[in-house]
């Protein structure tokens, strides 16, 4: 399959007062043209910052920000744009849906105006054919009453409608890669099922790529061709996702799957993964996860693993694995 996007070696770090955060670090992966590649962990494990990382709405301040590596884009790095360079880009080329749409979108515009600035500036139409567009979109993510909808504020609307909106924003300039962060959070199970039918029939109709931040596992078995399981800012499974869910090799990955009520089994009390996820201003040299795995070595505190393939199709970053201590 040929990539779209590949990100390679990827660190983004924070100065504070008490150290450095490394949010995300030392990361590579892949999504290929028409590929659905879901990014799965706990809150805190740097799938957020990954996204904005990638959208370039990291602002480097002194030692914080991207601090190593590459974000090929149709070959181009883009972290060696310029900022007018990345305006042209998103919104067009890659776009974003972000948490919580409330706070996303500008509580003092209309809908209708946050819908057409797009396409007027990406794709140069004018105000009345900007509108009759951004109708269109509003019906087309499946919201009556469209013209109403252009003169209404987000305040005016339900979770579930401005979900929607934000799908319509994304997807108005026809984006070859659409990164959704938990476009389904705090909607109910209904319309949840509404919005992700919605982004599979987009994907399909344009072929667009689409990289899917979730802590669902629900969601990553539905929508997912290709699994990476983050945790405190590393990847630490990645794989296709019939392989992933029949086969999981790390714990933290057969945590998460065993975390996951299941339907039709009755169970006295569901599963979770004991202690908490690190202070990311503690990690040391260790494997991050060693003091919450049952499955904990010697070597597990004293030295990271490396993400290494397991089969044709997986890779894991566990010492369990013989062929991670041949290399040890």
């Amino acid at each position: 399959m040929e990539n779209l996007l590949r990100v390679n070696r990827l660190s983004t770090h924070f100065h504070t007062d008490e150290g450095t955060v490394k949010a995300v670090d030392d990361i590579s992966f892949r999504v290929g043209k028409g590929e659905t590649v879901c990014i799965v962990g706990e809150s805190g494990c740097g799938k957020s910052i990954t996204a904005m990382s990638i959208m370039g709405l990291i602002q480097a301040q002194g030692a914080s920000g991207v601090t190593g590596g590459t974000i090929e884009f149709g070959g181009e790095d883009l972290l060696k744009l310029g900022k007018n360079e990345l305006r042209t880009l998103r919104g067009s080329e890659i776009s974003m849906i972000f948490q919580e749409p409330m706070s996303s979108l500008n509580p003092v515009m209309t809908i209708g105006e946050q819908l057409t600035e797009p396409l007027r500036i990406h794709r140069k139409l004018n105000r009345k054919a900007a509108a009759k567009r951004a109708v269109e979109l509003i019906a087309q993510v499946g919201i009556s009453r469209p013209e109403q909808i252009m003169d209404s504020y987000p305040h005016e609307l339900s979770g579930g409608m401005l979900q929607r909106i934000m799908i319509a924003i994304a997807i108005s300039c026809g984006p070859k890669l659409l990164i959704a962060d938990e476009p389904t959070t705090a909607l109910d199970v209904t319309i949840q099922a509404q919005i992700l039918d919605m982004l599979r029939r987009f994907k399909d109709e344009s072929e667009m790529s689409i990289m899917l931040i979730t802590h669902d596992l629900g969601v990553v078995a539905e929508m997912a061709d290709y699994v990476i399981v983050m945790y405190a800012g590393k990847i630490v499974e990645e794989g296709e996702v019939e392989v992933l869910f029949d086969d999981p090799k790390h714990p933290y990955t057969r945590g998460l799957l065993r975390s996951k009520p299941v339907l039709g089994q009755l169970q006295d009390e569901l599963y979770s993964i004991p202690g908490q996820v690190p202070d990311p201003l503690e990690l040391t040299e260790s494997c991050y996860f060693h003091d919450r795995c049952e499955f904990c070595m010697d070597i597990c505190r004293v030295k990271g693993p490396p993400l290494r393939g397991v089969g044709e199709r997986q890779k894991t970053a566990c010492w369990l694995y013989e062929e991670a201590n041949v290399h040890a």
